[in-house]
């Protein structure tokens, strides 16, 4: 269970490099505390007293216990609050030996430090107005980011972008918010201090800014996670060849016996900054064995969770009187799967007649033709699969919601404030519109953490890396 400490002044620690050996590994400590602990373990090769240094200072010293030597270090010192959390600050960089680590670890924690929690640095941050929560939910985003959309993305929003737009509409309808409950206060007097045209124009733009962050989380969680493409067809038709030739290595298993893939094989690749997840299941066909149909199973509970369907037909087995019972069986793809993008290749176009080839292309809509063996056409589908992908508000510089937190939010307050609306047409008084106002600076609020609890901010940062 994870603890949130609200008000928590203890001294932490913990190694803030990934576990293991390496050749430089640093160790953060943070709290009030921080520059008292390290000075008695720390020993300045100038024999400077560090608890008199200056803050964004390095020096060269000894980690030592009595007359036992630990490792040669460079400390960094930050003192608050002009450092990450907002507190004291000390990283140790020493050498990556796990052993070394460790030991020093062990040596903070007897004079007095407290290991650190999952996320901790960063909700001292937090709590201490070095980050808004989106900002510091961005953190964890950028350390998580492996492509360079994402990496765009959780730098715009912790260097503010998401929450400056959040912040903006708050405290102009926290404006208008504060009029009105100046009206409850005269009451008795029938005044408006509040122009309800101006607030109507306000709540219209806020409900344009909110539909459009909502529709923006759709691309969000494709940039975030990776569109999921499931490779399917029937044995024998090139789709570990097409895996192999789409990742430019041999990933998966090919073979002139059909049923080979028994099993659905994964790999990732980034095209133009998104990830796609692609997926090699196994052939679909009538079989009587036991584990290559667990395999099929597979390939329909992948085409169930793909957002992308790729399916793949070997053209040299086709002719002209086959191509009506192909678009049946297209039209009942798409009936069975009616929100997933459908691609139909052809493969093994090299050994495809012209005739053949044209009559395809003239009924066989959102299709390509493609040779996997010899990688003709994989460019090709290559762009039809990021032309799926609406990415011009990247170019832009919109801000792209990618948190199911901050997406639930906006849907609540896009509720609330079209309830606003309405009651703006519906000359409600003011104390029913006070109601609803004050719901959707709650929700904005949530966002950003203007408003919170230690369960929420349990929830968030119990997610974190240990040591960020």
């Amino acid at each position: 269970m994870y603890f949130c400490p609200m008000i928590n002044q203890e001294t932490i620690v913990a190694l803030a490099t990934p576990s293991g050996a390496g050749a430089v590994a640093i160790i953060r400590v943070s709290g009030k505390d921080a520059f008292a602990v390290v000075s008695q373990i720390f020993q300045s090769i100038s024999g400077k007293d560090i608890t008199k240094q200056k803050t964004h200072t390095i020096h060269l010293g000894t980690i030592r216990e009595g007359t036992k030597i630990y490792d040669q270090v460079l400390i960094s010192l930050f003192r608050n609050p002009n450092s990450y959390t907002g507190e004291d600050v000390i990283e140790i960089s020493c050498h990556g030996s796990t052993f070394i680590q460790q030991q020093i670890i062990q040596l903070l924690l007897r004079k007095g430090c407290r290991m650190a929690q999952a996320g901790e640095f960063t909700l001292r941050a937090f709590l201490n107005g070095k980050l808004d929560l989106s900002q510091a939910e961005a953190v964890a985003d950028l350390i998580a980011s492996d492509n360079e959309t994402s990496h765009q993305i959780a730098m715009q929003q912790m260097r503010g972008g998401f929450s400056n737009e959040i912040g903006k509409l708050r405290e102009e309808l926290l404006n208008f918010a504060s009029l009105i409950e100046l009206e409850l206060d005269f009451a008795e007097e029938d005044v408006e201090f509040a122009d309800r045209s101006q607030f109507k124009t306000l709540v219209e733009r806020i409900e344009f800014v909110l539909k459009r962050l909502i529709d923006s989380f759709a691309l969000g969680n494709v940039i975030k996670n990776g569109i999921p493409v499931a490779i399917v067809g029937e044995p024998n038709v090139g789709k570990s060849t097409l895996l192999n030739a789409l990742l430019n290595e041999e990933r998966a298993i090919v073979s002139e016996i059909a049923g080979t893939t028994r099993d659905t094989i994964e790999d990732e690749l980034i095209i133009d900054g998104i990830s796609f997840r692609f997926i090699d299941t196994a052939g679909i066909r009538e079989t009587n064995d036991v584990v290559e149909n667990i395999g099929i199973k597979k390939t329909f509970e992948k085409m169930d969770q793909a957002q992308v369907v790729l399916f793949l037909i070997d053209s040299s087995t086709l002719n002209v009187s086959r191509i009506e019972d192909l678009k049946i069986e297209m039209e009942r793809i798409k009936n069975q799967y009616p929100l997933k993008t459908l691609l139909v290749l052809f493969n093994k176009t090299d050994l495809m007649t012209a005739d053949l080839m044209s009559n395809l292309k003239s009924q066989i809509s959102n299709s390509l033709f493609i040779s996997a063996k010899n990688k003709s056409g994989i460019d090709e589908l290559k762009n039809k699969l990021f032309s799926f992908i609406n990415s011009g508000v990247l170019r832009n510089n919109e801000t792209i919601v990618t948190n199911s937190r901050h997406y639930d939010a906006l849907l609540k307050a896009l509720e609330e404030i079209q309830k606003v609306r309405w009651g703006i047409d519906s000359q409600l008084s003011s104390d029913l519109l006070a109601i609803d106002i004050k719901q959707v600076l709650y929700y904005l609020g949530e966002i950003t953490g203007t408003v919170t609890n230690d369960e929420l901010l349990g929830n968030i940062f119990a997610n974190f890396c240990i040591g960020k």
